[in-house]
Order: C-alpha cells, then structure tokens, then sequence
C-alpha cells in the first residue's frame, strides 16, 4: 500500500535517493538563508524593526541547510547537483513570485510594498514547509536518525508561519489590506502550480533512483496532479487567510543553534 510514510521510507533506506532529497532540501534552504539575509539588509529606514526577524528568518534557514548536510555527512554522503526542475525556490522566481535576486543584490533599499510582496510569498512557501515538517513528524519523530532534525525544522517553521501572519496583519491595519489579499492570491495560485511541477519531478528522479515499475510511478503521478485539483478549486486559500497566530513575536529572539547536527 502506498502511503506517505512509505514512500518516504523508501526514500531514506536508499543511500542515492536519500542524497538526492537532503540535497534538494538544502539547496533550497541555503538559497532562503541567502535572500533573507539580503531583505534584512535592505529594509527600508520605517520599517527597521522587522530587520532582525528577518535575520532571525534567514539564519534558521541557513541552520536547515547546514542540518540536511549533516545527514548526509554522517551516512558518509556527498550532497550531489540539484536538478534544475526540482529547484522549487529558483522556479518560483521564474514565475514573478517573491522579490527577484537582481533586486537584492542592487544595494538600494526596499520599499513598503516589496516588504509585503516578501511577507506574502514567505507566508504562501511557509505554509507548505510547515505542512510538509508536520508530516515527516508525525511519521519520523522518533526515528533514530533522523528524528531530533525533523523536530527542530518543524517547529522553526511553524514560527516562521506565525511570524509571516503576524507582520502582514499589521501591514493590512496599516492599510496595505488589499494589496497584501492580492498578492497572497497570486502567490498561493502561482505555488501549487509549481509545487505540483517539482513534486512530477522529484517523483520521476526517485522512481528511476529506486526501480519504481511504470504502474507505481503512474499511480504517484495521478496522486499528485489530484492534489493538485483539489488545491486549484479550493485548498489554496487556506493560503491566504490571515489569523493572529497563538505564537506572537515568534521571531522575536535569537536564532536556536543547532550543535548536534551543524
């Protein structure tokens, strides 16, 4: 029976697929770890005091990256080249979501509305990472290997969801109520389309890593378009509904180190 926990199994029992997925996964936080720190550096004067949240944001990226490398190191892995069409964070760019890296690394500061267009796409991506930790950690927390980093990564990024709800909600009483709800739609419309295309990808990259047989690689592919379906008629604005979280000033401390692992 195939089931998430199954196939995620399979996965890390593989030496191959295993240094494929810690790889992708640390790309991506890496590459987060870097844009934050960009954005941090580049907030507007008005809008100094979110500066140190969103180094606290990058820094607890940066930590994962360093994280999913030594999962890696300590199986006597190598992190091997991410395929370009498993990139989630690069193909997210591509399609106009987020703030583009031309814009970070000119040194002019950021405007009120490119803090918000940063705030909507972290709150969108947020909400996907925290699902997705959610599920390896209902499944892996008390796996001998990997269960104490799947921990740390969930709840970082449970605080970095409540962090994102916090901050738009204040920019919305500021007045930036309808920008925000419009963003969100476009980032929230624009992210299940490309998490399904990276889902496609990252399948048929371990379906060939693992010998999956045609009829199981048809029936994950099936799986992931149907979600899909259900995301584009209805499960993205779960997406862009803003609530006051349960964790206020979420990122409001320095970032947690992670010695056991970096």
């Amino acid at each position: 029976m195939l089931s998430a926990k199954s196939l995620f199994q399979e996965i890390l029992d593989n030496d191959e697929s295993f240094a494929l997925f810690c790889s992708i996964a640390a790309s991506g936080e890496s590459q987060g770890g870097w844009e934050n720190a960009r954005i941090a550096a580049l907030v507007p004067p008005d809008q100094r005091g979110l500066a140190p949240k969103i180094t606290r944001h990058g820094a607890d990226e940066d930590k994962h990256g360093r994280i999913f490398d030594a999962l890696m190191k300590k199986r006597g892995l190598r992190p091997v080249p991410v395929p370009s069409d498993t990139d989630y964070t690069m193909l997210l760019e591509r399609h106009g979501i987020g703030l583009a890296h031309d814009r970070l690394k000119a040194d002019r500061p950021l405007s009120v509305p490119d803090i918000v267009t940063y705030l909507a796409h972290s709150r969108v991506t947020e909400q996907r990472a925290s699902e997705q930790m959610d599920l390896l950690r209902r499944h892996f927390a008390d796996h001998p290997d990997i269960g104490r980093a799947v921990k740390m990564i969930s709840q970082d990024e449970d605080n970095h969801l409540a962090y994102c709800h916090e901050e738009l909600l204040r920019f919305a009483y500021a007045g930036h109520g309808r920008t925000i709800q419009r963003t969100l739609r476009e980032c929230a419309l624009t992210e299940i389309r490309v998490y399904r295309d990276v889902s496609l990808a990252v399948m048929a990259h371990m379906g060939r890593i693992l010998g999956w047989p045609k009829t199981k690689s048809a029936v994950l592919a099936a799986g992931i378009h149907a979600v899909y379906a259900w995301e584009r008629f209805a499960g993205w604005r779960r997406m862009v509904v803003l609530e006051m979280p349960e964790r206020r000033d979420a990122l409001g401390g320095p970032a947690v180190t992670a010695p056991e692992f970096a």
